[in-house]
């Protein structure tokens, strides 16, 4: 129990509500630019959250440096007012692992999510999919 402006509050009530869908995509037959290019791909995770009516409040996309295997894969972050979507590519390997994450306090916000998750398979046209879904709280 609280206290808060007179009132007693049972914080055992008050649950964490959330959907974390992930995604493992191989073999993404999408344009190379997709898994190299972090200022594209960001702009596009933007472009898809406000799409699916979610709001972004913040982002980070970094590149990450070429190697022996081929080049660099890049993560794109971005930070939701409903939580967190992160996309880490794999270019050597054409392959992508995707996260979305909305808490749905005040609001269900799995149909977005979902929208969101679409979005981004589409984008990267895999020929393999292996992914989960997860309620939290």
């Amino acid at each position: 129990m609280g206290y808060a402006a007179g009132l007693f509050l049972d914080y055992s009530l008050i649950t964490m509500h959330g959907l974390h869908l992930t995604a493992d995509l191989r073999h993404c037959r999408c344009a190379p630019v997709w898994l190299t290019d972090a200022h594209a791909l960001g702009t596009f995770c933007v472009q898809a959250v406000q799409d699916t009516g979610l709001q972004a409040v913040a982002q980070v996309f970094h590149t990450f440096p070429a190697t022996e295997q081929g080049p660099g894969g890049v993560t794109a972050t971005v930070l939701l007012a409903e939580s967190h979507l992160c996309v880490h590519t794999w270019p050597e390997q054409a392959g992508v692992t995707l996260d979305v994450y909305v808490c749905n306090f005040g609001a269900d916000h799995s149909t977005k999510a979902h929208a969101l998750m679409h979005a981004l398979m589409t984008l990267f046209a895999p020929q393999q999919v292996q992914s989960h879904s997860l309620q939290r709280g």
